[in-house]
């Protein structure tokens, strides 16, 4: 009697792995097996043997029956490396930012900068949602020069390498953020010159591929500027250098 309960349990086990599904990871890894249990933020996974195997849902990339997966297959022999192919596609990401605060210059400028950048990267590394990217934006500034008094505007394009990476791999997760690049001065009457950022805030993974977020930023654009000078009533125009400061707030959108 024991025997045949055995022999019933196993072919229990045998035909629910049967129609078991292959859940396919961002790191490529295929895993096979009954899901017991999914939501928002987790996938649990009974293989054959019956061990039980847990998963971030943002590391998920896609779920297939079996007989999916086996008809794709089937149909195309080079399906496997299609597939394997999509998931590398699928890690390249697209980061907008849209930003606004306050600008100075030390020199004695103030007033408000606004940003717009547009970043392209990969958005995984390893098991991760960490974004590594090049790209370009507009930076503009609008600053009253308290000592002329005059209204001085500094526009830049800014061609820079950007960070973006989740202190923990959650759904919601506190974001670190760092930029170095160079600002292309889009007037002849200033130049260019270094630009580098940071910013720290909050993100929500809305899918595997699509997050928002809004962070804290602080930026330094260098630039070379025009600087009068009287000497015994005779006017002097002169370039020094000088860094220009922002800082204030951006909100994000990954897609």
């Amino acid at each position: 009697m024991t025997k045949r309960i055995s022999i019933i349990a196993l072919f229990c086990l045998l035909l629910t792995y049967a129609h078991a599904e292959t859940i396919f990871l961002r790191t490529g890894v295929r895993v096979k097996g009954e899901i017991v249990f999914q939501n928002e933020e987790v996938v649990i996974v009974r293989d054959a043997s019956g061990a039980r195997m847990q998963y971030p849902r943002a590391d998920v990339e896609s779920i297939r029956s079996d007989e999916t997966a086996e008809k794709n297959s089937t149909e195309d022999p080079a399906n496997d490396q299609m597939v394997n192919d999509q998931m590398v596609n699928k890690k390249a990401s697209i980061l907008l930012e849209l930003a606004g605060g306050a600008a100075m210059n030390p020199n004695g400028g103030i007033g408000g900068g606004v940003s717009a950048d547009l970043i392209i990267g990969s958005h995984h590394i390893g098991d991760r949602h960490i974004l590594i990217g090049g790209g370009v934006g507009y930076h503009g500034m609008i600053l009253l020069d308290i000592f002329e008094p005059a209204v001085v505007v500094y526009n830049f394009i800014p061609v820079q390498v950007t960070v973006r990476m989740p202190l923990i791999e959650q759904k919601h997760a506190p974001v670190f953020g760092a930029s170095l690049g160079y600002g292309i001065a889009m007037s002849k009457d200033y130049l260019g010159g270094l630009y580098t950022g940071i910013d720290f805030g909050y993100r929500y993974q809305l899918n595997p591929r699509t997050a928002i977020g809004a962070v804290a930023y602080a930026q330094i654009q260098q630039a070379t500027v025009p600087v009068k000078t009287t000497i015994e009533e005779n006017e002097f125009v002169n370039t020094v250098g000088r860094n220009l400061f922002a800082f204030g707030y951006k909100f994000t959108f990954y897609f």
